[in-house]
């Protein structure tokens, strides 16, 4: 395995690119991350996977309630 660092998260529907890129900066903002465009080298990556984790369970919520009014 190498060490060179690779980033394979890749947007399955690149439309939603851009929304998704403001997405994070609001849920970075909404919970105090100080995530700015460019290099954020200077946040732990506890910073960062907080902003991922908040993502992610505020989407599930969206689609729970989503899925709940079709009921």
């Amino acid at each position: 395995m190498s060490n060179a660092s690779t980033n394979n998260n890749k947007v399955n529907v690149p439309e939603a690119r851009a929304a998704l890129e403001q997405f994070k900066y609001e849920v970075a903002n909404e919970i105090g991350v100080p995530l700015k465009k460019g290099y954020n080298g200077d946040l732990t990556s506890a910073q960062n996977g907080y902003v991922g984790g908040y993502m992610v369970k505020k989407m599930i919520e969206a689609q729970e309630k989503m899925m709940a009014e079709k009921k």
